[in-house]
Protein backbone atom coordinates (compact mmCIF):
# COMPACT_ATOMS: atom_id res chain seq x y z
CA UNK A 1 0.00 0.00 0.00
CA UNK A 2 1.61 3.20 -0.83
CA UNK A 3 1.98 5.80 1.45
CA UNK A 4 2.92 9.65 0.91
CA UNK A 5 6.62 10.31 2.72
CA UNK A 6 7.95 13.82 3.22
CA UNK A 7 11.66 14.27 2.74
CA UNK A 8 13.67 16.24 5.08
CA UNK A 9 17.04 16.61 4.64
CA UNK A 10 19.08 17.86 7.67
CA UNK A 11 22.70 19.32 7.42
CA UNK A 12 24.38 18.70 10.40
CA UNK A 13 27.43 20.96 11.84
CA UNK A 14 29.66 17.68 11.46
CA UNK A 15 30.90 17.90 7.79
CA UNK A 16 27.97 18.97 6.77
CA UNK A 17 26.75 15.45 5.68
CA UNK A 18 22.76 15.32 4.68
CA UNK A 19 20.98 13.07 6.40
CA UNK A 20 17.33 11.55 5.19
CA UNK A 21 14.64 11.28 7.19
CA UNK A 22 10.94 10.10 6.46
CA UNK A 23 7.98 11.43 8.06
CA UNK A 24 4.74 10.34 7.55
CA UNK A 25 2.34 13.08 6.12
CA UNK A 26 -0.71 11.19 5.27
CA UNK A 27 -1.69 7.72 6.30
CA UNK A 28 -2.36 5.34 3.83
CA UNK A 29 -6.21 4.72 5.25
CA UNK A 30 -6.44 8.73 4.67
CA UNK A 31 -5.31 8.49 1.02
CA UNK A 32 -7.47 5.85 0.10
CA UNK A 33 -10.37 7.29 1.82
CA UNK A 34 -9.53 10.74 -0.64
CA UNK A 35 -9.65 8.61 -3.94
CA UNK A 36 -13.31 6.96 -2.62
CA UNK A 37 -14.60 10.09 -1.62
CA UNK A 38 -15.58 9.10 2.21
CA UNK A 39 -14.52 10.86 5.17
CA UNK A 40 -11.47 9.74 7.21
CA UNK A 41 -11.18 9.68 10.27
CA UNK A 42 -8.76 12.10 11.58
CA UNK A 43 -10.02 14.62 8.90
CA UNK A 44 -12.40 17.22 9.30
CA UNK A 45 -13.02 18.59 6.07
CA UNK A 46 -14.95 16.77 3.19
CA UNK A 47 -12.82 15.73 -0.11
CA UNK A 48 -13.98 15.42 -3.11
CA UNK A 49 -12.22 14.03 -6.57
CA UNK A 50 -13.58 13.15 -10.08
CA UNK A 51 -10.96 11.78 -12.61
CA UNK A 52 -13.63 11.45 -15.21
CA UNK A 53 -17.48 11.92 -16.06
CA UNK A 54 -19.99 9.78 -14.00
CA UNK A 55 -22.05 8.87 -17.18
CA UNK A 56 -19.08 7.61 -18.81
CA UNK A 57 -18.34 5.34 -15.70
CA UNK A 58 -18.89 1.60 -16.41
CA UNK A 59 -20.37 2.13 -19.58
CA UNK A 60 -18.82 0.24 -23.03
CA UNK A 61 -19.21 3.39 -24.80
CA UNK A 62 -16.11 4.90 -23.16
CA UNK A 63 -14.26 1.47 -23.33
CA UNK A 64 -14.69 1.40 -27.12
CA UNK A 65 -13.50 5.29 -26.89
CA UNK A 66 -10.46 4.93 -25.78
CA UNK A 67 -10.02 2.00 -27.57
CA UNK A 68 -10.23 3.56 -30.46
CA UNK A 69 -8.40 6.94 -29.27
CA UNK A 70 -5.22 3.75 -28.68
CA UNK A 71 -5.93 2.49 -32.90
CA UNK A 72 -5.89 6.00 -33.84
CA UNK A 73 -2.44 6.76 -31.57
CA UNK A 74 -1.40 3.58 -33.32
CA UNK A 75 -2.28 4.37 -36.95
CA UNK A 76 -1.04 7.52 -37.03
CA UNK A 77 2.60 5.85 -36.06
CA UNK A 78 2.34 4.04 -39.38
CA UNK A 79 0.84 6.55 -41.17
CA UNK A 80 3.52 9.09 -40.81
CA UNK A 81 6.57 7.03 -42.22
CA UNK A 82 3.88 5.89 -45.25
CA UNK A 83 3.50 9.47 -46.16
CA UNK A 84 7.24 10.08 -46.44
CA UNK A 85 7.65 6.94 -48.27
CA UNK A 86 4.03 6.93 -50.40
CA UNK A 87 2.59 10.56 -50.90
CA UNK A 88 -0.17 10.80 -52.53
CA UNK A 89 -3.80 12.08 -52.47
CA UNK A 90 -4.84 9.06 -50.27
CA UNK A 91 -2.43 9.32 -48.17
CA UNK A 92 -3.01 13.01 -47.43
CA UNK A 93 -6.64 12.69 -46.90
CA UNK A 94 -6.12 9.72 -44.66
CA UNK A 95 -3.48 12.01 -42.63
CA UNK A 96 -6.04 14.88 -42.51
CA UNK A 97 -8.48 12.89 -41.03
CA UNK A 98 -6.36 10.95 -37.95
CA UNK A 99 -4.54 13.98 -37.17
CA UNK A 100 -8.24 15.81 -36.85
CA UNK A 101 -9.59 13.07 -35.05
CA UNK A 102 -6.32 12.54 -32.78
CA UNK A 103 -6.38 16.12 -31.92
CA UNK A 104 -10.25 16.30 -31.40
CA UNK A 105 -9.90 13.93 -28.66
CA UNK A 106 -6.59 15.26 -27.39
CA UNK A 107 -8.53 18.62 -26.97
CA UNK A 108 -11.40 16.64 -25.64
CA UNK A 109 -9.83 15.54 -22.58
CA UNK A 110 -7.87 18.72 -21.63
CA UNK A 111 -11.38 20.81 -21.62
CA UNK A 112 -12.61 17.59 -19.61
CA UNK A 113 -10.17 17.70 -17.09
CA UNK A 114 -9.58 21.42 -16.83
CA UNK A 115 -13.07 23.43 -17.64
CA UNK A 116 -15.36 23.91 -14.40
CA UNK A 117 -18.61 23.42 -14.60
CA UNK A 118 -21.47 21.86 -17.44
CA UNK A 119 -22.58 25.19 -19.09
CA UNK A 120 -19.35 26.54 -19.49
CA UNK A 121 -17.83 22.48 -20.67
CA UNK A 122 -20.32 22.21 -22.89
CA UNK A 123 -19.47 25.66 -24.45
CA UNK A 124 -16.09 24.92 -24.92
CA UNK A 125 -16.50 21.20 -25.74
CA UNK A 126 -18.69 22.74 -28.90
CA UNK A 127 -15.94 25.30 -29.71
CA UNK A 128 -13.65 22.45 -29.59
CA UNK A 129 -16.02 20.58 -32.05
CA UNK A 130 -15.97 23.84 -34.39
CA UNK A 131 -13.02 24.21 -34.41
CA UNK A 132 -12.10 20.52 -35.60
CA UNK A 133 -14.42 20.56 -38.37
CA UNK A 134 -12.32 24.08 -39.71
CA UNK A 135 -9.21 22.03 -39.56
CA UNK A 136 -10.45 18.96 -41.63
CA UNK A 137 -12.04 21.11 -43.65
CA UNK A 138 -9.10 23.46 -43.72
CA UNK A 139 -7.04 20.11 -44.85
CA UNK A 140 -9.05 18.64 -47.22
CA UNK A 141 -9.40 22.47 -49.12
CA UNK A 142 -5.45 22.38 -48.94
CA UNK A 143 -5.18 18.45 -50.41
CA UNK A 144 -7.54 19.51 -52.71
CA UNK A 145 -6.33 23.32 -54.07
CA UNK A 146 -2.83 23.25 -52.94
CA UNK A 147 0.56 21.03 -52.64
CA UNK A 148 -1.31 18.43 -50.09
CA UNK A 149 -0.08 17.84 -46.93
CA UNK A 150 2.71 15.20 -47.92
CA UNK A 151 4.29 17.56 -50.73
CA UNK A 152 4.15 20.75 -48.04
CA UNK A 153 5.75 18.97 -45.44
CA UNK A 154 8.59 17.69 -48.21
CA UNK A 155 8.81 20.86 -49.18
CA UNK A 156 9.49 22.60 -45.44
CA UNK A 157 12.33 19.73 -44.95
CA UNK A 158 13.29 21.12 -48.23
CA UNK A 159 13.91 24.34 -46.72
Amino acid sequence: MASLWRLGVLCGAQGGRALFVRIPVVRPAQVSAFLQDQPAPGWCRTQHIHLSPNHYSGSKAASLHWTGERVVSVLLLGLIPAAYLNPGSAMDYSLAAALTLHSHWGLGQVVTDYVQGDALQKAVKAGVLALSALTFAGLCYFNYHDVGICKAVAMLWKL
